[in-house]
């Protein structure tokens, strides 16, 4: 038949956990583990990564650790098997003494997550220490008359395992005189006295030794002992009696060393050496030796040390009086400690984030901390703040712990680091504050592209600029920082007047300066229109566009061009011809320039600046008309010679001369009759030549002027025999041009007409030129020619005009 199940009691599942090393679960939401004290370095405690749910491989990559509370770490993780182990050996009585259950807290913290949870180990005692008592040996005195059941107190001895470990039971040695007696405090402490079961005889035996055995429960047994020497004495009638059994005060923990705590007092009716008293600690602990002191006379017990209520919140002792007789009496003395605000709380960075990225969302965990007072009551409650205009917010987490998160958006650019100061403070009288500073600088993040200070750019260069020089500066700003701040320029890809861009100017693309690749022409070129591009070298890059308008400004590079009078190719002068008959003001030529530049360069003035006849002649300033400035007289000669210059305005202005060649006469008979009395006194061969030139000139004009006519006649002859043999007697000059057949042939004959007769023997010198328009819409007669009349404009033509003249004829000569 099968037994049925065991029952286990609650001391023995925590010694069944504490030996398999399993987890215990104590329904308080927390991860609870039992160890055995005493175990070596690297003993297992529990499998931390089952029981959070994580593979072994994810504490790494977790960071997850182990978060201590302000002591020596005594556990430790293992990251390859996630085993909780312990760091060093531990000793129970070393961490909490008698306390029972003796309880590690710490944390285990996953620090990807922030997340904390709360493990808690309990240390279960092994019977690692025996009783002790304080002295080997101690001296115990009796009267010789003492009754029978008298009692004498005997020291008591201190184990410090607890539970069943602990001190148990007192053994005496045999003996005829005393036994032992075991009283149980109301404190749990078992005080053995010894009890005189014979009377004593101090002739017959004055000193009895004894042994006294302490005895724990644990398995196996351990013991201690102590010899007690018992002295019997002469009579001594009366003990002394303390005025109180107990005695207690309550002083505070900033108290200094050397305060007096209390006055113990004892009486004894005695006299002489029996009523005389002693004071002494009796079975007191190191602690109390170290902490207190007692005057043996009177009784006075002082500080020797401060007191911390963090420590010890209460001493308990005990004190005996004895006489010179050897009677003794006992009082028990508790001193409490009052806890006094003497301790700031303190911060523990646990985990702290030094950077941040701006564009992480509100809620991001940028810290986690935890804080301490080691006060109790008001003095330990404590309080955390953060300044608040900051972006950020405390938030409680398990036990003392705190996030520190983000409450809105980051912006580098407007605070690139924050300073945050944490401040925590106790609520004790006065209050102790802790101030920890975090630092926390704003990572950047490509948000921002490069911006150009204006919307749109001008610059002016000078024409005939050299190829190469800097036209124009231009940056652009990105308040962002590292690569994501460094700008790089470029021309938008573009072409002006079929021509790429690129070809007439450049820019560095770090630098932003502009470059002219070649030299500008104002005549040419005018303004340039572009659009420049800043990219930053962030991921992916950001870019803005600019425009710019480039002008070329003109300089007075171009010598005013003269288009009338034209000079011929050889380089002779040209004649103009003005009759003798001419009022002041006549209009004898004009002078036309141009200039390619512009504005004020272009601005264009005219002067005589030499002439044969001063005073005779004149040209408007800004007409550049060449006028008579008084009536032509008879000796006035018939070749005027004027030099017109023709400047601008520019700086330094440039000018141009031509020289003009006027010669005086009615007619053009007149011309080639006073030509031939022109002299020179140079070569009065080449005069008389040119004069023989001169006529021949005119009469093969004469012979040309019949030959058209007679053609013209010819053709017209063949419509009407009739009328052509009347009208021979005169009247073909004043027939309009649209009555002849053939007229526009023979018009547009004459217009391209141009005949030229060297003057003289070397026609590089001299000729003479009859223009196209002095023979624009004109019929000349054959009795013209024959009787050298001047040409004149048929009235038809003349009557057209405002200005009644003669027809002009260009002689040049040189």
């Amino acid at each position: 038949m099968a037994s049925p199940p065991r029952r286990w009691g609650c001391g023995e599942l925590l010694l069944l956990c504490a030996f398999l090393g399993t987890l215990c679960d104590t329904g308080s939401g927390q991860i609870r583990y039992s160890v055995p004290e005493e175990l070596e370095k690297g003993s297992f405690v529990g499998n931390v990564a089952k029981d959070l749910g994580l593979e072994p491989e994810e504490l790494v990559e977790r960071g997850v650790r182990v978060v201590t509370k302000g002591r020596t770490q005594l556990f430790s993780l293992k990251a390859r098997t996630g085993s909780l182990v312990t760091a060093d050996r531990i000793d129970r009585e070393e961490l909490c003494a008698q306390s029972a259950p003796c309880l590690v807290s710490f944390n285990i913290l996953v620090e990807n997550k922030m997340k904390i949870y709360g493990v808690e180990v309990e240390i279960i005692d092994i019977n690692d220490n025996f009783p002790r008592f304080r002295d080997e040996e101690l001296k115990v005195k009796v009267n010789e008359n003492a009754a029978v059941g008298t009692r004498l107190v005997l020291p008591f001895a201190r184990d410090a395992d607890v539970g069943a470990n602990s001190l148990q039971s007192y053994q005496l040695s045999a003996n005829l005189h005393f036994s032992l007696d075991v009283i149980s405090g109301t404190d749990g402490q078992k005080y053995p006295e010894l009890v005189l079961e014979q009377p004593l005889d101090r002739e017959k035996e004055a000193v009895h030794d004894l042994l006294l055995t302490a005895l724990d429960g644990g398995d196996p047994v351990l013991s201690g002992t102590t010899h007690i020497r018992v002295a019997v004495l002469d009579a001594n009638d009366n003990a002394p009696l303390f005025t109180q059994s107990e005695y207690r005060v309550s002083v505070p923990e900033s108290i200094p060393v050397g305060t007096r705590l209390l006055t113990l007092t004892a009486t004894d009716p005695d006299e002489g050496v029996n009523g005389k008293l002693t004071y002494s600690f009796r079975n007191e602990d190191d602690r109390i030796s170290e902490t207190f002191q007692l005057d043996s006379n009177l009784g006075e017990i002082s500080t020797t040390q401060s007191l911390d209520y963090e420590e010890s919140r209460f001493y308990l002792m005990e004190v005996v009086a004895q006489d010179g007789g050897a009677l003794l009496a006992s009082a028990k003395v508790l001193v409490s400690v009052q806890d006094v605000n003497d301790n700031a709380p303190k911060v523990t960075l646990t985990s702290l984030t030094s950077s941040l990225s701006e564009d992480c969302p509100p809620g991001t965990v940028i810290a986690l901390f935890s804080v301490h007072d080691g006060d109790s009551g008001e003095n330990g409650e404590i309080a955390c703040s953060i300044p608040r205009n900051l972006p950020f917010k405390l938030e409680k987490s398990v036990d003392n712990y705190y996030h520190l998160l983000t409450t809105e958006a980051l912006d580098r650019e407007e605070i690139s680091d924050y300073n945050i100061t944490i401040t925590v403070i106790d609520h004790g009288t006065p209050p102790l504050s802790t101030e920890n500073h975090i630092s926390l600088k704003v990572a950047d993040v490509n948000d921002n592209p490069p911006a150009f200070p204006h919307a749109s750019y001008s610059t002016s260069l000078p024409e005939n600029n050299p190829r190469g020089i800097s036209i124009f500066s231009m940056t652009a700003f990105d308040p962002d920082s590292g690569d994501n701040a460094r700008v790089t320029y470029s021309l938008v890809k573009d072409t002006f007047q079929g021509v790429p861009l690129s070809s007439y100017v450049s820019i560095n693309s770090d630098t932003g300066v502009l470059y002219a690749l070649q030299s500008f022409d104002y005549e040419q070129l005018r303004d340039l229109q572009m659009w420049v591009t800043a990219s930053d070298s962030g991921n992916p890059p950001l870019s803005s566009n600019v425009s710019l308008s480039l002008f070329v400004l003109d300089q007075n590079d171009n010598v005013p061009e003269i288009l009338y009078p034209a000079l011929p190719t050889d380089g002779s002068t040209g004649v103009e011809l003005a009759p003798r008959s001419a009022e002041p003001g006549y209009l004898v030529t004009k002078v036309v320039a141009v200039d390619r530049d512009s504005g004020q360069n272009a601005w264009l003035s005219y002067r005589l600046l030499k002439a044969s006849e001063p005073g005779l002649f004149s040209v408007g300033l800004h007409t550049g008309e060449v006028r008579t400035a008084r009536a032509l007289l008879d000796r006035d000669s018939l070749k005027q010679s004027l030099v017109v210059a023709v400047q601008d305005h520019g700086q330094p202005p440039l000018s141009a001369t031509v020289t003009l060649t006027v010669a005086v006469a009615d007619s053009i008979p007149e011309v080639l009759a006073d030509l031939g009395s022109i002299k020179t006194a140079a070569d009065p061969y080449d005069s008389g030549l040119t004069l023989y030139l001169v006529v021949a000139v005119a009469s093969v004009s004469c012979v040309f002027l019949a030959f058209v006519i007679v053609l013209l006649a010819l053709r017209l002859r063949r419509w009407h025999k009739s009328r052509l043999l009347q009208a021979s007697g005169g009247g073909l000059a004043g027939l309009p041009a649209s009555h002849f057949v053939g007229v526009d042939g023979v018009r547009a004959f004459l217009q391209t007409y141009s005949h030229e007769v060297p003057l003289t023997a070397d026609s590089r010198k001299s000729h003479l030129i009859f223009p196209q328009p002095n023979y624009a819409d004109t019929l000349i007669s054959e009795e013209s020619c024959e009787k050298s009349d001047p040409l004149l404009i048929s009235d038809k033509v003349n009557a057209s005009k405002k200005e009644p003249g003669v027809v002009q004829v260009s002689f040049l000569f040189q």
